[in-house]
Order: C-alpha cells, then sequence, then structure tokens
C-alpha cells in the first residue's frame, strides 16, 4: 500500500483513526494522510522485539534415526535450534509419504530439501504413529508436552500412509503488533492464509489477556494446536484455561458449554468454518464476552462472500448470497437483513437505488485484522470496512508492520482491497 507520512501524534481512543466523518470520507479518492505511531519492541525478548520457543528435540524423536541426523546437519536446522535470526517464525515442515523420499520444507521459500536418497517405508510411517499417538477425527495428533502437530494421510481403506509432520513455537513479541487492542474488550477476528502465523498470535494474546490483563480466559481448542497436546496445556498460553474438544463436529457445543459452565470474559477459539460455529459466535457475542477467533480467508472480501461466514458481519450481506430457504437456521447466516425503500429525495441525496439493504445490528466481531504476512497485518473497523465496501468505497484501515528495526509502526491509509 503506498501512503504518505506526516508527523506523529498520539491517538488516546482505540482506533480512533476511524472516527471521522463519513460525509467527508466518500469523496475522498486518493490516499489520506497517515497517522504513524511506534510501539516500542517488547522488553523480555533478546532478538529483533521477538523470543522464540520450541521443544525441537521432542519432534526429533518421532523421525527414523538417519533423518533426525541429517536435519541436525542441516544449516537451517542449527538456526531453529540456536533461535538466532529472525526467520525463525517461519513454520518448518518434514513430509513422509509412503514409497517417497523424505522432505524437508520451510514455508515462505519454494521448494524443499529432500532428507536422503531412500524411500519411506510403512514401518517408519508405524514407528512415527506409535510415538505420537492416537489421531482425532480432523486426523490431527501431537506429542504430549509440545506445541508440534502431526497430520495424517490415510488410504481408502483407512491406513495412514503419509505424515505432514509441522514444529510449533511459542512466539512471545508477536503480540505487540495487535496489544494496544486488547485492553478494550473488543472481539476481534483474526483471517489470514495458512502458515502466517495466526494460531501462534492467538497463543499469545490468551497470555497477554490472562496474566497482563487479569481476564477470566477460556480456549476452545479442537486440535490442541493452541495449548499443546496432553492434559495439561503448554506453558505458553499463561494462566488461560483450556477446553479440548472431542470431535471438530462439536466444537460450536464446547463454545456454548465455555460460556455456560467457565464464567468467562475472553473466548478464544481457532479456525471458525460452519454455520454452527458462526452462530456460536453470535450467542457468545450477545452476552458481552469478547471473543478472539480464526477464519481462513486472505481478506476481508472473502469473509463477506462468504455465506457460512456471513453472520459474523450481521446486515448488508445478502446480496452476495443466493436465494436461501426460509429455514430460520440457515436464515440466522444473514440475520437482520431487511429491505428498506427510500424517497425520491433520500434516494437523490444518497446517490443510490431506492431499494436498499439495511443493518439491524453490529458485526459480531469489531476488529477484522488481514495477516497479510507475519510482520505485515492490516486492521478493519469492521461496521464501516464493509459498508464502504458494498457501497464501492475504500475504507480507511490501519497497517501495522514492523521496519527494519523491528518496531511496530502503525500507519494510516486508504484500503488497497478489490471492490465488491
Amino acid at each position: 500500500m503506498s501512503v504518505a507520512m506526516v508527523t506523529f501524534f498520539f491517538v488516546s481512543k482505540p482506533f480512533s483513526i476511524f472516527h471521522y466523518r463519513s460525509s467527508v470520507s466518500l469523496r475522498i479518492k486518493h490516499y489520506l494522510p497517515i497517522r504513524r505511531r511506534m510501539v516500542s519492541k517488547a522488553s523480555h525478548t533478546s532478538h529483533h522485539g521477538l523470543a522464540v520457543e520450541d521443544d525441537f528435540k521432542a519432534f526429533l524423536e518421532i523421525l527414523p534415526r538417519d533423518l533426525r541426523d541429517n536435519l541436525l546437519n542441516e544449516p537451517k536446522s542449527a538456526q531453529l535450534l540456536e533461535v538466532i535470526y529472525p526467520q525463525l517464525c517461519e513454520r518448518f515442515l518434514v513430509i513422509l509419504d509412503l514409497g517417497r523420499l523424505p522432505e524437508a520444507r520451510y514455508l515462505g521459500e519454494c521448494g524443499g530439501k529432500y532428507l536422503r536418497n531412500t524411500q519411506v517405508s510403512m514401518e517408519e510411517l508405524e514407528y512415527a504413529q506409535n510415538a505420537v499417538g492416537e489421531f482425532g477425527g480432523d486426523n490431527r495428533a501431537g506429542i504430549e508436552g509440545t506445541l508440534h502437530r502431526i497430520s495424517a494421510i490415510r488410504s481408502r481403506n483407512g491406513v495412514i500412509v503419509g505424515l505432514t509432520c509441522r514444529v510449533g513455537r511459542a512466539v512471545s513479541g508477536h503480540v505487540d503488533m495487535v496489544r494496544d487492542l486488547l485492553p478494550f474488550g473488543e472481539s476481534i477476528l483474526f483471517v489470514g492464509r495458512p502458515g502466517v502465523g495466526k494460531t501462534t498470535v492467538m497463543r499469545e494474546i490468551a497470555r497477554v489477556l490472562s496474566d497482563e490483563l487479569n481476564r477470566r480466559v477460556v480456549i476452545v481448542d479442537t486440535s490442541n494446536e493452541i495449548g499443546g497436546d496432553g492434559d495439561i496445556p503448554h506453558a505458553a498460553i499463561g494462566g488461560a484455561r483450556r477446553l479440548q474438544v472431542p470431535e471438530p463436529s462439536m466444537q460450536h457445543r464446547i463454545m456454548i458449554e465455555a460460556v455456560e459452565n467457565h464464567m468467562p470474559e475472553v473466548i478464544i477459539v481457532d479456525e471458525i468454518g460452519t454455520e454452527a460455529e458462526a452462530l456460536a459466535c453470535r450467542s457468545i457475542g450477545e452476552r458481552g464476552v469478547m471473543l478472539i477467533g480464526t477464519a481462513h480467508g486472505e481478506r476481508l472480501e472473502n469473509i463477506i462472500k462468504n455465506p457460512t461466514l456471513s453472520d459474523l458481519f450481521e446486515g448488508k450481506l445478502g446480496k452476495y448470497i443466493k436465494e436461501r430457504s426460509k429455514d430460520a437456521a440457515k436464515d440466522q447466516c444473514v440475520g437482520g437483513i431487511e429491505t428498506v425503500t427510500l424517497g425520491d429525495a433520500e434516494a437523490r441525496a444518497r446517490r443510490c437505488k431506492k431499494s436498499i439493504l439495511e443493518r439491524k445490528a453490529l458485526p459480531t466481531f469489531p476488529f477484522l485484522i488481514e495477516m497479510r504476512e507475519r510482520h505485515y497485518w492490516v486492521t478493519h473497523w469492521t461496521e464501516r470496512s464493509v459498508d464502504m465496501l458494498l457501497h464501492g468505497k475504500r475504507p480507511l484501515v490501519e497497517v501495522r508492520r514492523r521496519n527494519d528495526q523491528f518496531e511496530v509502526v502503525i500507519e494510516r491509509g486508504i484500503y488497497d482491497g478489490f471492490e465488491i
């Protein structure tokens, strides 16, 4: 996003850059000046404002011995172990597919590197499976006491024929990108492509809210990816409590159970993707509980056009969804929609058609953050951004990024997404 810069000044209210006059904003076609804020590096970190903790040795234990040795001799593995450069935040994968060469991949880089010149055998897959434990209904498993995730590929007969082994890390300091929004208790939805760090920031937000802001935090951890595998959650989530989910299809039930049984002030849930989960978010938000969630999709437009998740933005989204049944449960996905017929004078004043869609309620998530890259985020005031996109305008957003000194810089500019 190309934008100009002006002198920094303090902003006293959360996201106060969005408190501008709509009548003025709708006429703006060029980039607005930026309010530029510098957020200092976290004092408790030791390198570039970030500190990373992982248990790479536990990850190596599930691999065949020759693969362990090859990984330890790999230069990038040494960097992973010694935590010496900022790219250590990138995800690291080991791919084990039956009858193929084992491969190491670093997300953010093209291609991978073969770890040996002999193929993976069924015995090696069984060894890794026994070292990990039982896979859940989502074909995911973990290593107890760590944040590593092992995902299985099964044959038609249910036999495991491939494993994706991903290193999980607890990153301290990543929450600085959004720390200024947390004290105000507004719900936040993070979107971004897989591997950009959504779950990582969920984990640290849980710690900050529970330990530093003294909130009662409950994590609904469907795949044990936030709190790690095992009955005792990983220390990275601080004092937050964790509810495990027996089956992925039960996530929405556990979300409601968390509210009804455990009196949380904050609920954190990863990968909101079904209609039932969207409805559960709506119910939780109406009870005054802060929600921190993630959803798959790179931009706000992807969520707007997703009929399953459109309930998260209550109203004005029906025009993007095909004719739906009058069944009450399904209608909740676009609940709060009403058609309003304007008078001639009002329609001329608004420069729009006489028949329009109006919103009846506020979005479930007042803030939506697009995680474009690990250190480049775009923050929306959801209500205003959705309204302006529907009118063919580009909304005002905050761009949050790290500069060369790894300080968090917050800037204001016009959204660079596609018009809807």
